[in-house]
């Protein structure tokens, strides 16, 4: 995701200017039991994912932003993260994401025909439903679309 960091922030401050409420949280490679609001303290002070599914019903939509390639295992087994030891796969906690908010999508800075060279940016395609579009304009006006249908 280096490489896309430029185009993210961009995507990130036209979309506060837009939306009445936006909330954002990181997390990386993939989501598991905690995310965060500040990348610099992403070591101390983190939020459950829980909290999230709480806070915020399935009325609000789920806007995942990244490049999905990782390594297959991160998504697929506990203890997967490169980062610390998640009890529970990445796979179940997407799960959840697309279980509480049936409108989620995931935003693919990568160009579209790059994505079937990484398998887990395959797995995570099937886990949101198919709804992974790319990070262009014609990918963000898809992706606004399924958004705004009723799920």
């Amino acid at each position: 995701m280096d490489g896309h960091v430029l185009a993210t922030q961009a995507l990130f401050a036209a979309a506060k200017a837009e939306f009445r409420q936006l909330s954002f949280f990181y997390f990386h490679n993939c989501l598991y039991e905690e995310v965060w609001t500040d990348n610099a303290r992403r070591l101390t002070q983190r939020i459950p994912t829980w909290d999230i599914l709480r806070r915020y019903g399935p009325d609000y939509r789920a806007i995942f932003v990244g490049d999905a390639a990782m390594s297959p295992y991160e998504i697929s087994h506990p203890g997967g993260s490169v980062e610390h030891f998640n009890e529970e796969s990445g796979a179940v906690w997407m799960h959840r994401v697309a279980n509480t908010y049936p409108a989620t999508v995931w935003l693919n800075p990568t160009p579209e025909q790059h994505w079937t060279y990484s398998q887990s940016t395959k797995i995570i395609k099937d886990l949101v439903n198919d709804r992974m579009y790319p990070l262009t304009l014609e990918g963000l006006d898809d992706a606004m679309r399924e958004l705004t249908r009723k799920h």
